[in-house]
């Protein structure tokens, strides 16, 4: 008994120890880079990769897919793991654009806590405030990355009072910023009364030594005089009238700390990295569906799929699931069960992912994200656990908004062409849709934006080698309706009945004035509003 007692607190003093965090923002406001540079200031890579490198220069680790690379955007959520002052760091990196928006919310769904990352010129944008909303929902605890510093910005002040009245959450900086543009020179530490400025370094790509001069000596080597008694002033106003952290309100969402700095000049990253290390959570328990109460750390096994990914390696075309860890353990070789279908499954190979590369672990624990190859039958939102069963809530999906018919240009090329289709389905790239009445030679793609569309066909060329045919249709809304009520909307004007990939019906609805006419014609179908942006997929 005592030595179970001392494995026990081996157990939950490792899961102590995680940090899983997710980084949101809107596109452009330099996730991508400060991903890099929370690496680079991690030891976790020796240089760290910009989105716009010169010819010849290497690329990020987190955008490694080929689109990307050739896009300079993310569009796919990526997983790193890496180790800093004595925590396990889980990064997860979600796409900023708004077409990929779906992919972010499932990732989010894995995270204990977000770093909200600010374009210092623009404030909060319309794809931040998004998903703020949705880290709210979650209960996540966000720190907030003010990037960017080193070219024109807002006012500081002005950029609190956006976070404070149109965020309802109380900002305190943790740092403040000295200048901006070219006389951006780093970031007085408010906590430890310290200035912080960096030491060049070429392209900014490796780290540079870190230098700290007190607030009450003389101004710091390299900032201008006016700078540094503005700062000062305002440093002065700030302690006489905001809040001071306290970590229990930030916990429980009511206060949001603020870090100043350029991710692209590597100021104020590490002071960032730190701040979360101290402040971010270690896992909490999940709950499970219906009156299933939480699952604590120390129970069984029991995880869930966020994400699946294929051809990451184009040698071996592997299909990789990415698993959030809940509770206990998992070591390479476990027997798990698959909740919804109630059949066995053996982790024969478990990996800690980086980006696109993968390192084979022989054990993981909640809270770490693990990576698991081959593992065929799994689905996104798929619960795997040992001993006492459970199974977590379905994870949330978008209402697709776009629609288009796929036609494949090689028909000797049709096994290719459904096996993509479908692979790409389940990663969920897009959503397929079929028309009973002519099967699957023009399958209906459905997606939240045209962006995801792109990506479809190219990876159908790329990792499937079938190129496809992409005609838009008229479509704008669709929700899945139970078998028994489609005879009360066969043969309607505006409307069409499709199957999803497993058979099950699904209406198509030509604008929203017509599928909200049906929900009031017929509402014992319980259509959703068509604003409702979060529903189910049609499975």
């Amino acid at each position: 008994m005592a030595e179970s007692r001392g494995e026990l607190r081996g157990l939950l003093a490792e899961i102590g120890r995680r940090r899983t965090f997710a980084i949101i923002s809107h596109p452009d406001a330099g996730k991508t880079t400060l991903t890099e540079k929370l690496l680079l200031f991690a030891g976790a890579v020796r240089e760290a990769g910009a989105v716009r490198a010169r010819r010849g220069a290497r690329a990020t680790t987190s955008d490694w897919m080929e689109f990307e690379r050739r896009r300079g955007i993310s569009i796919s959520s990526t997983v790193l793991q890496f180790e800093y002052g004595g925590a396990v760091c889980n990064l997860l990196d979600t796409p900023g654009h708004a077409d990929f928006g779906e992919d972010t919310y499932r990732t989010l769904c894995a995270a204990d806590a977000a770093i909200l990352l600010l374009d210092a010129a623009k404030g909060l944008e319309p794809q931040t405030l998004k998903l703020f909303r949705v880290c709210r929902a979650r209960e996540l605890p966000l720190i907030t990355f003010v990037n960017k510093l080193d070219r024109p910005a807002l006012p500081p002040l002005e950029l609190l009072d956006q976070l404070a009245t149109r965020l309802g959450l109380v900002p305190v900086p943790l740092t403040w910023p000295v200048g901006d543009g070219h006389h951006f020179a780093g970031a007085i530490d408010r906590q430890r009364r310290e200035f912080i400025s960096i030491e060049r370094t070429a392209h900014a790509a490796t780290a540079g030594t870190e230098r700290r001069y007190p607030v009450a000596t003389a101004v710091p080597p390299g900032v201008a005089r006016e700078d540094w008694r503005a700062a000062l002033e305002e440093l002065e106003l700030l302690d006489a009238s905001t809040e001071r952290l306290d970590h229990a309100r930030f916990m429980a969402g009511h206060q949001m700390p603020v870090f100043f700095g350029s991710a692209l000049a590597n100021i104020g990253v590490q002071r960032t990295l730190e701040g979360l290390i101290e402040l971010a959570p270690s896992p909490v328990p999940f709950a499970g569906e219906g009156n299933g109460g939480l699952r604590p750390l120390d129970a069984a096994f029991s995880a869930f799929v966020f994400k699946i990914q294929a051809n990451m390696n184009p040698r071996h075309r592997d299909r990789v699931a990415f698993l959030r860890v809940c509770s206990g353990s998992v070591e390479r070789g476990l027997s798990t069960t698959v909740a919804r279908t109630d059949r066995s499954l053996q982790l024969k190979f478990l990996h800690r992912a980086f980006g696109q590369e993968r390192a084979t672990i022989e054990r993981a624990v909640a809270g770490d994200v693990v990576a698991v190859t081959n593992a065929r039958g799994l689905r996104i939102g798929d619960t795997l656990y040992s001993g006492d069963r459970v199974a977590f809530p379905a994870l949330p999906s978008f209402a697709p908004e776009r629609f288009a018919t796929a036609r494949n240009s090689d028909l000797a090329r049709d096994k290719q062409f459904r096996r993509g289709l479908a692979e790409l389905a389940a990663q969920g790239v897009v959503q397929i849709l079929l028309r009973p009445e002519i099967g699957t030679r023009e399958p209906i793609l459905a997606a939240v934006g045209e962006l995801q569309f792109e990506v479809a066909a190219f990876r159908m060329a790329r990792e499937f080698g079938c190129q496809i045919e992409l005609n838009p249709q008229a479509w704008t809304q669709a929700c899945p309706v139970d078998r028994e009520h489609t005879p009360k909307l066969q043969g309607k004007w505006g409307i069409d009945l499709v199957e999803d990939q497993h058979g099950h019906p699904v209406a198509l609805f030509r604008s929203e004035r017509i599928m909200e006419a049906a929900a009031q014609e017929v509402p014992e179908i319980g259509l959703p509003r068509p604003a409702d942006h979060l529903g189910a997929h049609p499975a």
